[in-house]
């Protein structure tokens, strides 16, 4: 949603392909879990971010801020860093928890749309820009 505001289109989409690897900075990836909201997930982009990054997809029915954080929970023993792809303020208690057990938490997310405390508690905040992505044919 907020990448279709900046980009004033809805037929842009996140381009995973520039954006995990931005993101990584030559860091390893352990896991990428992506929750997609709503019932339509096209299978493309599944199969892809699984060959590319062995990363999967999951459907949440509504919203996905509960299902990524008890997901977030569940794996914080096993990781030293989680990167949350939302400026969504909803994901404050989560950034505070995970920090609280010596989680390196970091937010990307569009700066036009993340909220400044969300912001203000994450370790690193990376900017989203559309450069990240491209417009459907």
């Amino acid at each position: 949603m907020s990448l279709h505001s900046v980009s004033r289109t809805s037929a842009s989409m996140i381009n995973f392909d520039k954006l995990v690897p931005a993101l990584l900075d030559n860091r390893a990836l352990s896991r990428l879990i992506y929750f997609r909201e709503g019932k339509s997930i096209s299978q493309k982009l599944a199969g892809r971010l699984q060959k590319m990054f062995h990363g999967s997809v999951v459907p949440c029915h509504k919203s996905a801020d509960i299902p990524l954080s008890i997901k977030a929970v569940q794996v914080a023993s096993k990781v030293d860093t989680i990167i949350i792809l939302s400026g969504d303020a909803d994901y404050v208690e989560l950034v505070r928890h995970l920090k609280h057990d010596g989680i390196r938490v970091e937010i990307a997310a569009f700066p036009e749309t993340t909220a400044e405390i969300l912001r203000q508690e994450s370790d690193y905040f990376f900017p989203i820009t559309v450069e990240y992505s491209f417009a459907l044919k």
